[in-house]
């Protein structure tokens, strides 16, 4: 591997981070919307929505960094 690679590596590495975070932070952020008396419906809906988007782009930087071996 060169230097190229190992530091696309590392920046995807240093990214999925970032996006594991925000999907904790949007998982907090819905979870407190649910326990408000006057939740806005719509604001939780694109949150959600949000949140799925997150996971989606997580899986496909996790499957760089880990690819699958086939033995």
């Amino acid at each position: 591997m060169n230097d190229r690679d190992e530091s696309t590596q590392k920046d995807v590495a240093i990214r999925l981070e970032a996006l594991k975070m925000e999907h904790r932070d949007l998982d907090a952020a819905i979870e407190a919307l649910r326990a408000s008396v006057a939740a806005d419906q719509l604001q939780l809906a694109r949150l959600k929505k949000r949140k799925l988007r997150l996971r989606d782009e997580i899986a496909l930087l996790e499957d760089i960094v880990v690819p699958d071996i086939i033995a």
